[in-house]
């Protein structure tokens, strides 16, 4: 059997372990040939591809980024999309497709398995967290340490100039890097999207802690709104999944913060930095796993699944499932980071 591989959407820490452990176990037990497609799906849209076989995945264990390269391409919304599609996989002789991505590359994929005939297995990757059919996607725990390292590190400058730092981290409908992180770092308040917040609240707890000569940290997923007011947009431009570019939040709320208590306010928006870098244990362990477990699915022939962690098991749900609604921060879970606001 030949074998498709394609890593879709943002980049994130452990892709290059998915990629190895499919290959090697596929070679090495299977006999199976392998063709990785460039760029998520333009590489299939484009027959891209890139020879991939057991010395291409040789020393990326602790790489991070994808050795695949990634997009944002929909070949959903190109003309003629799914059958250009079709037609490369024919003509590189692809009888499975490992799809390796959050919600938008994993939603291609349900689409063409369930709709179009296209054979595929997904692999959950995502820095949010916040694919609902599984406990965790590989990626994100690397994004929490890197967020956390940093919170850790603003304490000190916040409180040699007495001054309010709020941290920008990534997060767009799903609060699980400002969660983790800011209870990790000792936060004093933490904002996320599933909770619209109030501004004068928040003064209010920044107030309190200059009163005991101590200087707050602010923690806001880029995803976050006012109760008054809307998503902070870099601009109106969308990606081909609809997606608007999020920024700013975070300089805004600094603003308000400093006009409405005359305390001095700064940003950090810690931006690609997240995703960035070498991948955590945690995340190598998870990720090496799921690609061991996406090559059995294709032996298997059980296509149309995704792999997925419940509790220390790795399991096969439908990609459909998979993809059909977020996972986002239970309202009872961010109740217990209350304790320490303010």
């Amino acid at each position: 059997m030949r074998v498709g591989v394609l890593t879709g959407g943002g980049d994130c820490p452990g892709l290059n372990a998915v990629i190895r452990a499919i290959v090697r176990k596929g070679v090495q037990e299977y006999a199976y040939e392998f063709v990785g497609f460039r760029d998520g799906w333009r590489g299939p849209l484009e027959g891209d591809t890139v020879p991939l076989d057991i010395p291409a995945v040789r020393g990326i264990l602790p790489r991070g980024g994808t050795i695949l390269g990634s997009s944002r391409t929909n070949p959903l919304k190109v003309e003629n999309g799914v059958r250009r599609v079709k037609e490369n996989l024919a003509k590189f002789e692809v009888e499975a497709l490992v799809a390796i991505g959050g919600e938008d590359t994993l939603g291609v994929a349900t689409a063409l398995s369930d709709e179009y005939g296209i054979p595929c297995v997904g692999v959950p990757k995502t820095i949010d967290n916040d694919l609902a059919a599984t406990d965790y996607t590989f990626g994100f725990d690397t994004a929490v340490n890197i967020a956390t390292e940093a919170i850790d590190r603003l304490h000190t400058t916040a409180e040699s100039h007495m001054r309010v730092l709020v941290v920008e981290v990534m997060g767009r409908h799903a609060g699980w890097i400002a969660l983790h992180s800011g209870l990790a770092g000792g936060a004093n308040v933490i904002l996320v999207p599933e909770q619209r917040f109030d501004v004068d609240q928040v003064c209010a707890w920044v107030e309190s802690r200059f009163k005991i000569r101590y200087a707050p940290i602010v923690v806001i997923a880029e995803g976050a709104m006012p109760k008054d007011g809307d998503m902070v947009l870099k601009d109106g431009t969308l990606d081909s999944f609809g997606h608007v570019r999020l920024s700013g939040v975070g300089e805004w709320l600094a603003k308000e913060i400093e006009s409405r208590t005359g305390k001095e306010a700064r940003t950090t928006v810690l931006g690609h930095v997240q995703r960035g870098g070498t991948p955590s244990a945690f995340d190598r362990w998870l990720a090496t796993r799921f690609g061991l477990h996406a090559i059995d699915a294709v032996r298997d022939r059980d296509f149309g699944k995704m792999v997925a962690l419940r509790g220390t098991d790795i399991v096969r749900v439908p990609l459909a499932d998979a993809t059909k609604q977020l996972k986002t921060v239970d309202p009872k879970l961010y109740a217990e980071a209350g304790v320490f606001f303010g």
